[in-house]
């Protein structure tokens, strides 16, 4: 930023402004859950694909209930913002959250923002693919089974078959956030403060789709 100012003839705390406005402004741009859904059901979409990722991000001063640092991920063993996103089925990045702290869970993380709207594109016939971090979702939402202790293997014939499927169909969608991160490297840690680690990703969704376009 210090370069960007200095070449722009304006100071540093000026051109921290402009990157700021910028990212609101292009995170306003970027496609709501309701009109995503919508269009994935024109389109006769056969399933959607409902992750969560972990952005690395500066230590943050917080802490959570259990006492323990607050945005501290546990997955990664570092700093980061939990950000819920959906994708097509062929791995196109279609909606990303806003950010909640790395220490929330994924299906916490994506109860109020994106769950109401995924149970009601549900009925309409858009069902929903997830990973075993959202165990216990509700209807509509499908996630592998989990291993039984008491059976050989820790999965019957059917539930081993089920996630077989689910896994292989899931698998090109849960690509999009990666792709989006080699894309726009400044999804891989951000600097400013996490908070915005929401709009971020939402600005760079709105980036790559014009870039798609």
């Amino acid at each position: 930023m210090h370069s960007l100012g200095r070449d722009s003839g304006i100071s540093q705390a000026t051109a921290y402004r402009y990157l700021g406005e910028g990212i609101g402004v292009l995170a306003a741009r970027a496609p709501e859950l309701s009109r995503v859904l919508e269009r994935c059901q024109r389109d006769a979409m056969p399933f959607v694909v409902l992750d969560g990722t972990l952005i690395r991000c500066d230590r943050v001063v917080g802490e959570s209930e259990r006492g323990t640092d607050l945005w501290y991920a546990i997955r990664i063993k570092h700093f980061a913002g939990n950000v819920q996103f959906l994708a097509a089925p062929d791995g196109t990045p279609l909606w990303g959250s806003d950010v909640e702290p790395g220490s929330v869970h994924d299906l916490a993380a994506a109860r109020l923002p994106a769950l109401p709207h995924l149970y009601q594109a549900a009925r309409g016939g858009l069902p929903v693919l997830a990973d075993i971090g959202y165990l216990g979702p509700g209807a509509g939402v499908h996630v592998p089974f989990r291993k039984d202790p008491d059976l050989p293997g820790g999965l019957g014939i059917d539930n081993t078959c089920h996630n077989k499927l689910l896994r292989a169909l899931r698998f090109p969608g849960e690509r999009a956030m990666a792709v989006l991160k080699q894309r726009w490297r400044i999804l891989q840690h951000v600097t400013l403060s996490p908070n915005r680690i929401g709009a971020i990703t939402q600005a760079a969704l709105t980036l790559n789709n014009a870039w798609e376009s």
